[in-house]
């Protein structure tokens, strides 16, 4: 199975999510896709089996992904501060992959019945999802 973890600005959540799903299910290889290059080197000292940066390279894997995880924002034009463009939006978007997106409201979205949890809880059930999403307990 293809997983990609996308983040951008520090790399912070994303890389939490490889730590996370790393410890649930350490047979998973990971894709760390960051928007900048300080995002991925952060997913990939967390344990990501490869990375890429750039607009492209998410473009290009997000096309035979099984799943894709990060924050809601990859879904939204211009979230992160501007780091995703309309092009990874649409990628993402897009994208036959199952998504795990974990809820942060600063990106502009506001999910209406998801109620504010702490974001070590968000990162443990995302990575949950994730293992269950690729067959692992």
């Amino acid at each position: 199975m293809k997983v990609l973890v996308i983040d951008g600005q520090g790399g912070g959540v994303g890389k939490a999510l490889v730590s996370a799903i790393k410890h649930i299910a350490p047979a998973v290889t990971l894709t760390a896709l960051g928007t900048n290059a300080a995002a991925t080197a952060a997913m990939l000292r967390a344990g990501a089996d490869q990375g890429a940066t750039g607009e492209s390279a998410i473009r290009y894997q997000c096309k035979t992904a099984d799943v894709i995880t990060g924050v809601i924002g990859i879904l939204h034009s211009n979230a992160l501060l501007g780091e995703i463009s309309p092009a990874i939006a649409a990628a993402v978007s897009g994208s036959e992959a199952q998504k795990i997106l974990i809820p942060l409201d600063r990106c502009g979205l506001h999910v209406v019945g998801v109620t504010k949890r702490p974001m070590e809880e968000l990162i443990a059930e995302a990575a949950q999802a994730v293992a269950s999403a690729v067959g692992q307990p």
